[in-house]
């Protein structure tokens, strides 16, 4: 034996296929005994051709059709079996494709993007309903807030100012009015500073104590021209004042007189409430009053009611 030799060898140990090429049928291979020519391998008892079955143990041919005997043409037969049930044989049903959603063609599952798509809508309509509830939400409640800040804190009621027109009621009493619902020019008007204004709410005319300054109060409804009295409750810090009088654009020859009857103590507005009267001359209808700071006048003094009586 050389190098490289493990002895001597049969050409079927050196190749099993040998006997199917030429060189090696040419050197005596033989096909090994056992089934398709592999050894060991199992032999099967009976090897059919392509194509060929047997059916009810007659047998066919590719191609070919066997009538059995006995067996009327269109009846069943009963030693039929059927291709499905021998080994190999073709499937009954269609197995579906991998992926496929089960129906003929090429299947599709469901429409995963498209219900994606619908739920984040859903979601932005939800957000942008809500950003704008809030940004509304915030714009009123600054908007208040801005509203309550404008307006400074007063001490009298935010009703609107009542008319500067009084008229005599029905059964002829004479009317009165607050100051505060006068007529106010010049530079005049309202405060609640100090207490003792009969006037509702405490309020009074104030900023008076300057020339041009003036109240104005139209009255309605005199059923008699004549001589009236025109009743004045005002204020003073412990120190006399007077004012111009006019009626009907006519000024009176006496001053209105705001003394400090009593003498209060100077300084001390809320004992400084006093009353005065003047005379005035009224028209039968409309009448027009005014109480004025003029040249020549004391006018430190606030004012609170005005009255008529005959």
């Amino acid at each position: 034996m050389t190098p490289g030799e493990n002895g001597p060898s049969t050409p079927e140990d050196d190749d099993p296929f040998g006997y199917l090429y030429a060189d090696g049928q040419a050197r005596g291979a033989q096909p090994p005994s056992g089934g398709y020519g592999y050894p060991g391998s199992v032999n099967r008892s009976r090897t059919r051709a392509v194509g060929e079955r047997t059916y009810g143990g007659q047998q066919t041919q590719y191609g070919q059709t066997v009538q059995q005997q006995g067996v009327p043409y269109g009846q069943p037969n009963a030693h039929y079996q059927a291709p499905e049930t021998f080994p190999g044989g073709a499937p009954t049903t269609q197995q579906p494709m991998p992926g496929s959603g089960g129906g003929g063609g090429r299947g599709r599952g469901p429409n995963t993007k498209g219900l994606l798509i619908g739920a984040i809508a859903v979601v932005a309509a939800v957000v942008i309903g809500i950003g704008v509830a809030m940004l509304n939400g915030n714009s009123d409640d600054d908007k208040n807030g801005n509203q309550a800040g404008a307006s400074p804190t007063q001490s009298h009621s935010a009703s609107p100012t009542p008319s500067s027109t009084s008229s005599v009621s029905s059964s002829g009493e004479l009317p009165k009015i607050d100051a505060k619902a006068l007529r106010l020019d010049g530079g005049t008007t309202t405060a609640s500073d100090f207490k003792g204004a009969k006037a509702d709410g405490g309020v009074y005319v104030t900023g008076f104590n300057h020339v041009g300054a003036k109240v104005i109060w139209t009255v309605n409804g005199i059923q008699k021209a004549g001589t009236y009295r025109l009743n004045v409750t005002y204020g003073v810090p412990g120190a006399d004042a007077n004012a111009t009088l006019v009626v009907n654009d006519k000024a009176n020859t006496q001053p209105l007189n705001m003394q400090n009857f009593g003498n209060t103590p100077a300084g001390d507005w809320e004992k400084g409430w006093k009353t005065t009267w003047a005379n005035v001359s009224l028209n039968q209808g409309t009448n027009t009053i005014e109480i004025a700071c003029n040249e020549g006048n004391q006018c430190n003094a606030v004012l609170d009611q005005l009255s008529l009586s005959k």
